[in-house]
């Protein structure tokens, strides 16, 4: 069974954890050379070999073959090659990194260490079964899904993850404060992705189409019939006569079964010709009219049946979340440096073809019998 696990690189990069220094280029030179040749070929294809270990393109698939299945529903490969290849790439960078990384703090700490590192195991063990409120069935069938065979091999990955952090914490170089207006920049730069409720808008239409008018005069231009359509619509409406009722009769757009109630949309997400009743919607109020509206081949009425404004979070409640988030930046911009400097160091030959080759492989376990061609 696969695991779905994310390199601890990767892990450590979002983790809480005490700071003292950074790793600097002389501490990576002094990392011993990996084993890169005369290693056995595991299965699973192309293969990377570091150290005495080796990275196989189903370890790669088994972790990103599902978050790149939007981007491998595109038809054309090199977009998604073009657009998930830092994705790959960054994974790899720091399944190498994990490796040595590990090979490093278990050199560093030794023999003495290995009693305390134990006792924390156990305790991830022992927190795993209080999620499962002791249920130890449950939690064996859980540990499962997530990929472990066995406790020994749960242990054994809790092992290597705490033996690493705690390697990578006495790297990290001291935390900097956060100013304000370094949280405030931060705020207004992903305010609009990020922190914005787009508004939306539900209303009612009839939508009179000329070239399917029934039983047009003949004697005047179609344009003419809708237009004067329209305005007799409109002053029945202000009458008091019921929309639904008038949309069901007169209008020719897909939701006049439905008296012309359309669900609630983002303005700026309806489509053509459409897109023209978003303007004057922001201008009306809940029950209010609008129309006649006219472009190209329609003439719309539009009644606003509901709206929600725009709306945003403001700094004051969000700024621990973005202080919190620029740690996170600040951290993982230190470990993809360390990423690179290792992998660097460590003389990978090969990596751009086995990006490739695993990105091909990603795109054909998506999308299955589709033929592409490089």
């Amino acid at each position: 069974m696969r695991k779905i696990i994310l390199p601890v690189i990767l892990i450590f990069t979002l983790a809480g954890c005490d700071k003292e220094k950074r790793l600097t280029d002389a501490q990576i030179a002094r990392m011993p050379n990996p084993q890169t040749t005369g290693l056995p070929l595991p299965t699973g294809g192309m293969v990377l070999a570091v150290d005495n270990e080796t990275i196989t393109c189903d370890q790669v698939i088994g972790s990103l073959a599902e978050p790149l299945r939007q981007q491998a529903s595109n038809p054309n490969f090199e977009t998604f090659k073009r657009e998930s290849r830092p994705l790959v790439e960054q994974f790899v960078a720091a399944k190498i990194a994990n490796i040595i990384v590990y090979k490093n703090a278990k050199r560093d700490a030794g023999t003495q260490a290995d009693e305390r590192i134990n006792e924390a195991v156990e305790t991830e063990v022992k927190r795993y079964l209080a999620n499962f409120g002791g249920d130890y069935a449950s939690a064996e069938d859980d540990l499962k899904k997530g990929g472990f065979n066995t406790w020994q091999e749960f242990r054994d990955f809790q092992k290597k993850l705490i033996l690493s952090q705690s390697y990578l914490s006495a790297k990290l170089p001291p935390e900097q404060p956060i100013t304000y207006n370094e949280i405030l920049a931060f705020y207004n730069k992903v305010k609009a992705n990020d922190y914005t409720k787009a508004g939306r808008i539900s209303f009612q239409l009839i939508d009179i189409q000329p070239a399917k008018l029934d039983n047009p005069d003949p004697n005047k231009p179609v344009i003419q019939a809708a237009r004067e359509l329209a305005d007799s619509l409109l002053l029945k409406i202000k009458s008091g006569e019921d929309f639904a009722n008038l949309a069901r009769q007169y209008s020719n757009d897909p939701m006049a079964e439905f008296g012309g109630i359309w669900k609630a949309v983002e303005p700026n997400s309806i489509k053509k010709p459409y897109d023209i009743l978003a303007k004057p919607a922001q201008n009306l109020t809940t029950g209010q009219i609008a129309g006649p509206i006219e472009i190209e081949s329609h003439i719309f009425i539009m009644k606003l049946l509901d709206k929600q404004n725009e709306t945003a979070a403001s700094f004051e409640k969000v700024q621990d979340e973005i202080k919190k988030r620029i740690l996170i930046d600040r951290r993982k911009k230190f470990f993809d440096e360390i990423n690179e400097k290792i992998k660097q160091r460590a003389g990978i030959e090969n990596s751009d073809e086995f990006v490739d080759f695993c990105l091909q492989k990603i795109y054909e376990k998506n999308n299955k019998q589709v033929s592409y061609s490089q």
